[in-house]
C-alpha cells in the first residue's frame, strides 16, 4: 500500500460503492482525504457517512446529476482536488447479437459518463488553479476481446477522451491520466465469466483458470492493486505525468 497524505484534499469518485471504486475510496480515506462518492446504488439524496465521507445518488449519464455531484463536494469540503471517473458496466454478447439498447447503455455509462462528470468538475478545478482527473479505463481500451464489443469500444473512447483532456487542460494545471486494469476480481468480472461460460460451453472456473494462464504474474488483480496506482497518479510523485494510460495487468498487456 502506498503511504500518502491527502489531508485537506477532496476526492470525488463515481461508482465508489463496490469493486475498484470502493477500494479507491477506502485508500483515499486512509490517506486522510475527504471523499464524495457518487453512485447510482446510493439511496436518494445526500448522506453524510462521517466527517470525511459523503454519498450522493447520481446517474453519470445525466449532466444535472454530474453537476450536483461536484456541487456537493464543494459545498461539503470546499474543493475538488481529484476526480476519479470509475463508473462502468459491461455486457456479454457476440457482435452479431449485441442489442442496440445494450450498446447505448454501455457507451453512455462508460464513455459519456466520463465526459459529463469531467465537464462538471473542470470549471471548479480551473477556479482552484489545479486538479487531477483519473479515468478508470481498461486493458480493453488497448486490445480486443471476444464477446465484449461495446465494452471494448467504450474503453477505447475513454482513452481518447483522456488524451484530449490532457492536452486541453495542461495549461490550467489539471493533469488527466487513465488507469487500465487487467482482470480484477470484482462482482462484475465474475458475472462476465458466468455469462461468457454459457456462450462458450465452459464454466466460470474454467475461465478463471484461462485468465490466470494469460498473466505473467500468475494471478488476477485485487481492487486494491488498481487503487494503489490511482493514489500514485493523485500524488505529488506523478506531478509530471499527463495523458498517460497506465496498465495494471500483471503483465498481461504491455503497451
Amino acid at each position: 500500500m502506498l503511504i500518502l497524505d491527502f489531508s485537506g484534499k477532496t476526492a470525488v469518485i463515481t461508482g465508489g460503492l463496490q469493486g475498484i471504486g470502493r477500494a479507491i475510496a477506502e485508500l483515499f480515506l486512509q490517506a486522510g482525504a475527504n471523499v464524495v462518492i457518487g453512485d447510482i446504488l446510493c439511496p436518494p439524496g445526500q448522506r453524510d457517512i462521517g466527517e470525511q465521507l459523503v454519498h450522493i445518488r447520481i446517474d453519470v449519464t445525466r449532466f444535472q446529476h454530474a453537476a450536483a455531484l461536484i456541487d456537493c463536494a464543494v459545498a461539503h469540503f470546499g474543493s475538488v482536488d481529484f476526480l476519479i471517473n470509475n463508473s462502468g458496466i459491461s455486457a456479454i454478447a457476440p457482435i452479431t447479437a449485441v442489442r442496440e439498447r445494450d450498446w447505448d447503455r454501455v457507451m453512455d455509462v462508460n464513455a459519456k459518463g466520463v465526459y459529463l462528470v469531467s465537464q462538471a468538475a473542470i470549471g471548479q478545478m480551473k477556479k482552484q488553479g489545479r486538479g487531477r482527473i483519473i479515468n478508470i479505463a481498461s486493458q480493453a481500451g488497448k486490445n480486443g476481446y471476444r464477446l465484449m464489443a461495446q465494452y471494448v469500444a467504450s474503453k477505447h473512447a475513454v482513452l481518447g477522451l483522456t488524451k484530449v483532456m490532457a492536452i486541453e487542460l495542461a495549461r490550467d494545471n489539471i493533469l488527466v491520466n487513465a488507469v487500465c486494469p487487467g482482470i480484477v476480481e470484482t462482482e462484475m468480472k465474475w458475472r462476465e465469466r458466468e455469462e461468457s461460460a454459457v456462450l462458450r460451453g465452459l464454466n466460470a472456473a474454467d475461465i478463471l483458470a484461462e485468465d490466470c494462464s494469460q498473466i505473467p504474474l500468475g494471478r488476477t488483480a485485487q481492487p486494491v492493486d488498481v487503487a494503489n496506482v490511482v493514489a500514485f497518479l493523485a500524488s505529488p510523485l506523478a506531478a509530471y505525468m499527463t495523458g498517460q494510460a497506465i496498465n495494471v495487468t500483471g503483465g498481461m498487456t504491455m503497451h
